[in-house]
């Protein structure tokens, strides 16, 4: 089985997926209080009773995959989904137990239970995987492929003309923007699937901004404010590859380059409440409306971080008074 072609485990650390886990199986119950129900006014009764059957199961089940999690995620993927069916049932199959210990009458027989046990899991891991392929970097590198095939050229254009003019009158600065210059592409040719250290991404970041420096001149203004605490762990925290470099050029090309007097960006980096925060500023204009390839590159970063950390990233941007502010919220468990 091919790598694109794999299932994919969820990851039952993530908030959002322990969320719509037992949100799914609401919904399974409330199909099933809708089929069941003697009519349209008992359904609430009936699906409150079947809560209560589902719920007790379904909390021991998140809980265990939650405890053995980092375990099931090093398994290969056969045997990680034949054990999350398994728990699933078995956690489904001792409530039934205790009910038909407790009291005799129970509706539903104990092979009934296992077997709904395990399709009901086995739907939701469905959906887990549709979810996942749906917001999967194929997607979301063909939108931003198509993206950075209108900046490249035009980039690329601008920084082999600041180097010409260097090589004679400055050739050590010419030199370190070609360095500068094969990192950021290197940067850009990589495979950004994969989690990236933010040590990295802000030698990226750094690189990008040194060579529009370079045309830009003291038009660009850029204030580094990064925690002490966060610079030290730079290298274990990780993050989405190419998402800081985006939001700086956004914030130079919609910011800074379209105003004769330039401006300053601002950068600021911090940690709360076990949270990597990016917080990027840059002027605005009120006769400046924001351009559709901003909102474009927004968006693309939106969905890698969907794809990484569903519910526990966000991406948010607004304007506050004269500036144009987007903040990045990403776990650091």
């Amino acid at each position: 089985m091919t790598k694109e072609t794999q299932f994919t485990l969820p990851d039952f650390r993530n908030l959002g997926i322990l969320l719509r886990a037992v949100l799914a199986l609401q919904l399974y119950g409330l199909l099933a209080a809708l089929v069941n129900a003697a009519e349209l006014a008992s359904v609430l009764s009936v699906f409150f009773s079947y809560a209560a059957y589902l719920e007790p199961p379904l909390l021991c089940s998140v809980l265990i995959l939650y405890l053995i999690a980092p375990s099931l995620n090093s398994l290969p993927t056969r045997l990680g989904l034949a054990f999350i069916l398994l728990i699933s049932m078995l956690c489904s199959g001792f409530w039934q137990v205790l009910l038909e210990w407790r009291s005799a009458e129970t509706e539903l027989s104990l092979p009934r239970t296992l077997l709904l046990a395990g399709i009901a899991a086995a739907l939701i891991l469905v959906w887990f995987d549709w979810r996942a392929r749906r917001l999967s970097p194929a997607l979301a590198e063909a939108r931003l492929q198509a993206l950075q095939a209108r900046i490249r050229p035009h980039f690329l254009f601008n920084c082999i003309n600041s180097v010409l003019s260097l090589v004679r009158s400055s050739p050590e600065r010419a030199e370190t923007a070609l360095e500068n210059l094969a990192d950021l592409y290197r940067g850009l040719m990589a495979d950004n699937r994969q989690l990236s250290p933010l040590g990295r991404e802000i030698e990226l970041a750094r690189a990008y901004l040194d060579l529009e420096s370079l045309r830009l001149g003291e038009r660009l203004q850029v204030d580094w404010r990064i925690d002490s605490g966060v610079e030290a762990a730079s290298r274990q925290l990780l993050m989405p590859s190419l998402v800081l470099q985006p939001l700086l050029e956004n914030a130079v090309c919609h910011g800074i380059e379209p105003h004769p007097e330039g401006g300053r960006i601002g950068v600021d980096i911090f940690k709360r409440d076990q949270q990597l925060n990016i917080v990027v500023r840059n002027p605005r204009h009120a006769e400046a409306p924001l351009r559709p390839g901003n909102r474009m590159a927004l968006s693309n970063i939106r969905e890698r971080l969907a794809l990484h950390f569903d519910a526990e990233a966000r991406l948010s941007a607004h304007p506050v008074g004269d500036e144009f502010v987007v903040q990045m919220v990403l776990p650091t468990k």
